[in-house]
């Protein structure tokens, strides 16, 4: 005499009897490894090399200052990439760059 064995599943005694929703639940929590995308690499908003640690460098650096001398730092560098900008073969980045440190001053400032 063979027995058919019940297995306690998240649609009851069958997954024959999942409905929709359910099926969608499920499917929601299952995934293989490589369906998971890396975020994209930008060298102006999230450079790989600033990230390696437990927070980004801008934040260690700014918690390294007082508020003027944070907003010193990221003036600066704003003008370093703005000045610099057509001398290294990148000048769309230097500029989103300085940009970039631009954004933050008037956050600072705010």
């Amino acid at each position: 005499m063979t027995t058919k064995s019940k297995r306690n599943t998240p649609f009851g005694d069958s997954i024959d009897s999942a409905s929709p929703k359910e099926w969608d639940t499920v499917a929601a929590k299952l995934y293989h490894p490589s369906d998971v995308v890396p975020e994209p690499v930008c060298p102006v908003e999230n450079p790989a090399h600033y990230n390696t640690g437990a927070i980004e460098a801008i934040e260690g650096i700014e918690a390294s200052m007082s508020p003027e001398e944070f907003k010193g730092y990221l003036k600066g560098n704003m003008m370093k990439y703005a000045w610099r900008y057509d001398y290294k073969g990148k000048p769309v980045e230097d500029l989103r760059k300085a940009k970039w440190y631009l954004e933050r001053l008037i956050e600072a400032n705010l």
